[in-house]
């Protein structure tokens, strides 16, 4: 079974084209040897499994994504907030007398 999205269409030609520059292993030589392949894939190496000598899948490096920058101490990550001039006007007598409940 070969996976691929909808827009990466795997044909035949090109899968004969990847055979060729990708090493070719068995079932049973990626059972025995996982770990070996997985640090070489780790690497950007890519395998063919085959069973018997029909490929059966491609293994291959999941691709990385971009580290998350993170912000800078007093670094916005929105849209810059303001304040009114009406937040430092000075409270009415009304609103001294709620603030201090007199």
């Amino acid at each position: 079974m070969w996976i691929a999205d909808q827009e990466t269409k795997l044909t035949k030609s090109t899968f004969s084209l990847t055979a060729s520059l990708v090493k070719t292993i068995t079932t049973h030589e990626a059972k025995t040897h996982l770990s070996r392949y997985l640090a070489a894939i780790e690497q950007g190496e890519e395998f063919i499994i085959a069973r018997g000598k029909k490929p059966v899948a491609i293994l291959s490096p999941i691709p990385k994504e971009a580290p998350r920058r993170r912000p800078k101490v007093g670094e916005t990550l929105g849209p810059q907030m303001t304040v009114p001039d009406s937040a430092f006007a000075p409270l009415t007598d009304e609103e001294l007398k709620q603030w201090y409940g007199e």
